[in-house]
């Protein structure tokens, strides 16, 4: 596999780094820094797809490395803002159980040695803006007045619904992709 660099594959590797720094900056309670690297991480994630495609830059590293720089900032964000109980726990829970779900099932399409295109599906695109905006609205406000109280409660309902939806389509998905796998092998006598 050749090792290709470009600008979009850049950008998932500094989302990526920012990462541990956000963490580091939710511990110490510094919530206007932790928004600034969010805010920066959630523009490198639209920008590197959007460059990708703008100048046909698509590459298999970028398609293995952008969702798991997805996965690390937003799991890393839930954990950490549920630790500190600005969401709820539950919430954390959803959002973690769906990535670990779907990380499994592409473990196991790979052990059953099953070749699938990583397409990320219009559900699971929404419900990454959905999180994204969840944790940018907790940021913006840790200590919210009862009109972000409520925004940001909807925002949790309005994500665990998202994140509920799309585990459920992708679990959908990986049980057809193995349905067809063994119904196309041939049957030991």
């Amino acid at each position: 596999m050749i090792l290709n660099i470009n600008v979009p594959n850049i950008l998932t590797v500094i989302r990526i780094l920012l990462t541990p720094l956000l963490v580091i900056f939710l511990i110490k309670n510094f919530f206007t820094y932790a928004l600034i690297v969010f805010t920066v991480a959630g523009i490198s994630d639209g920008l590197d797809g959007l460059l990708a495609r703008y100048y046909n830059q698509h590459t298999e590293l970028g398609a293995y490395l952008d969702p798991i720089a997805d996965k690390l900032l937003l799991i890393s964000s839930f954990l950490t803002l549920a630790v500190l109980k600005l969401i709820p726990g539950w919430l954390s829970v959803i959002v973690i159980s769906r990535d670990v779900l779907i990380l499994l099932g592409i473990a196991m399409i790979s052990i059953l040695n099953i070749h699938v295109e990583i397409n990320p599906s219009l559900v699971s695109k929404c419900t990454t803006i959905v999180q994204l905006a969840t944790v940018f609205f907790t940021l913006l406000n840790p200590v919210p007045s009862s009109l972000m109280f409520d925004i940001k409660l909807s925002l949790f309902w309005i994500t665990a619904v998202f994140t509920i939806v799309s585990c459920l389509h992708y679990l959908y998905i990986g049980i057809n992709i193995l349905q067809k796998k063994f119904d196309d092998d041939p049957k030991p006598e």
